[in-house]
């Protein structure tokens, strides 16, 4: 048995990183289509392409929506909105302005905001090293942003610096939120449907977003009559092919093994960038990222405190 279980362990660690590997392949099919698109065209046209994924799984298990509670509606149209909608548009923007290494090394705080939210709405209690943890995470993600420009005054920082760290990391919060939300949803939704009600979800706040930022009509002109190669490759494989993989390997692993294999998406992404994009980080950048994934994987390795005992049942909070 033990033979058996390290086996799927390893084998776990091995989809994770695949998974996290195919993340490393966004930048450059995104980083190209924001010269001639806006974010939210580029992000509305790529769910569009995911929907082919989600109505045939939808229809499937159209009876697993009726059992929902109201709770569980809120926090699917919140995951959906946030998270596969605005938060992809952020990220895109990111892209757009500044360097996409630097966007994406900044990914890397999301399970800081998981951690933190979790408490909040899920009661569980926070690791007693997770406040030093988030001070250290905190300076390393302030030189991912900055490079050697974060021992200037904050007045001479570079303002589409500033404003590409802005966008990643609430980029970062977004998704950091939807995964304290995903876990509540998947009491309720296997990982495949959940994913399919995110992207489904997701158009019509997408859809409302171009039309209220005129680029609703470029979506069909320019995105789906000239890119549509590019975009569906972004849909199917950063989007929705690594999402399954990754989820795949996700549950065979134990979470801190899952980080360490996580490492393959930033790692990979340095060099790939670097190949296609001509794009690179400075020393001070790769020590700050140092010093977030090391805040992270040491959180990731200390055991799960238990949960806040409740005078009354402890109801997620969406």
């Amino acid at each position: 048995m033990a033979n058996r279980r390290t086996t799927v362990t390893r084998w776990g660690v091995f989809v994770v990183a695949l998974g996290a590997s195919l993340w490393a392949i966004d930048a450059p099919i995104r980083k190209p289509l924001t010269e001639t698109l806006p974010a939210t065209s580029i992000v509305l046209a790529e769910h569009l392409f995911l929907a082919l994924y989600a109505l045939p799984v939808l229809l499937w298990q159209r009876r697993a929506f009726a059992a929902l509670s109201l709770r569980s509606w809120l926090a699917l149209v919140a995951i959906a909105w946030g998270a596969s909608g605005l938060a992809t548009v952020l990220f895109t923007t990111a892209f757009r302005i500044g360097n996409p290494t630097t966007v994406i090394l900044l990914q890397k705080v999301q399970p800081l905001v998981a951690v933190l939210l979790a408490a909040f709405l899920l009661r569980e209690r926070l690791p007693r090293l997770y406040w030093p943890c988030f001070v250290v995470a905190l300076a390393g993600a302030y030189l991912v942003s900055f490079g050697r420009a974060a021992f200037e005054p904050i007045w001479l920082l570079p303002q589409e610096r500033i404003l590409t760290a802005l966008l990643a990391l609430a980029a970062a919060a977004l998704w950091g939120s939807a995964t304290v939300l995903g876990r509540y949803m998947l009491g309720a939704l296997p990982f495949p449907t959940l994913a399919a009600a995110r992207f489904l979800l997701a158009l019509p706040f997408l859809a409302v977003l171009a039309l209220l930022e005129g680029t609703f009509a470029r979506t069909w002109a320019v995105g789906l009559a000239q890119e549509a190669p590019r975009l569906f490759l972004l849909a199917l494989v950063p989007g929705l092919l690594a999402m399954l993989v990754y989820y795949a390997g996700l549950r065979q692993t134990r979470a801190s093994y899952a980080t360490l294999a996580e490492l393959a998406f930033p790692a990979l992404a340095i060099v790939v960038n670097w190949l296609t994009l001509g794009t690179t980080i400075d020393a001070w950048q790769l020590a700050g990222f140092v010093l977030l994934w090391g805040a992270i994987t040491t959180l990731s390795w200390i055991p799960a405190p238990a949960p806040v005992p409740a005078t009354r049942p402890a109801t997620p909070v969406s």
